[in-house]
């Protein structure tokens, strides 16, 4: 007899064939903050960074485990040497949007990597729409921040998108 019970249909769920680049794009931009945050306080190289993120050393987590097949290598190679290569311009861009008598050497640490990782990706990863990017790094700030800065980094990488990206209406 068919059963025309709603309620035990299957529900549709995620295209299986999206979820496995967005977990390594996920872990390649959580990776990349953590890498940027490593090499500010601990002086580690590009290179070094790179190393680690391909030995399935970065991301660190506790939550989830990532392995080196599961990272993006080319986006977080991309977001962490373009947030070292372009770091002046990016922390313009960031600075030209924090709050008046803020500088970005008064951020903490961590924000200060969530924001030049979100930056670098707005500017050098166009095909990545802007509202992706930046609630990857809300998600990546609410990871390490239980106070007001998931919604600073959000500000702060929306009005960035509409300087990196002049040409992109997404943000």
């Amino acid at each position: 007899m068919p059963r025309h019970d709603r309620d035990e249909a299957p529900l549709p769920g995620p295209r299986i064939m999206n979820a496995a680049p967005n977990a390594a794009r996920s872990a390649a931009r959580l990776g990349a903050v953590q890498a940027l945050y490593q090499m500010e306080v601990s002086g580690a190289s590009t290179a070094d960074v790179i190393a680690d993120f391909s030995a399935g050393k970065l991301p660190r987590e506790t939550e989830a485990t990532y392995t080196d097949s599961e990272g993006d290598l080319d986006l977080f190679k991309v977001l962490v040497e373009k947030a070292v290569d372009r770091q002046r311009t990016l922390d313009r861009a960031i600075a030209r949007h924090l709050s008046k008598g803020w500088r970005l050497e008064r951020l903490d640490a961590v924000a200060r990597a969530i924001l030049r990782a979100g930056a670098a990706e707005l500017e050098q990863r166009p095909d990545i729409p802007v509202p992706v990017v930046i609630d990857e790094y809300v998600e990546i700030a609410k990871s390490f921040f239980d106070g007001p800065e998931p919604g600073f980094v959000n500000a702060t990488l929306d009005a960035c998108a509409r300087d990196l990206r002049s040409g992109d209406q997404g943000a």
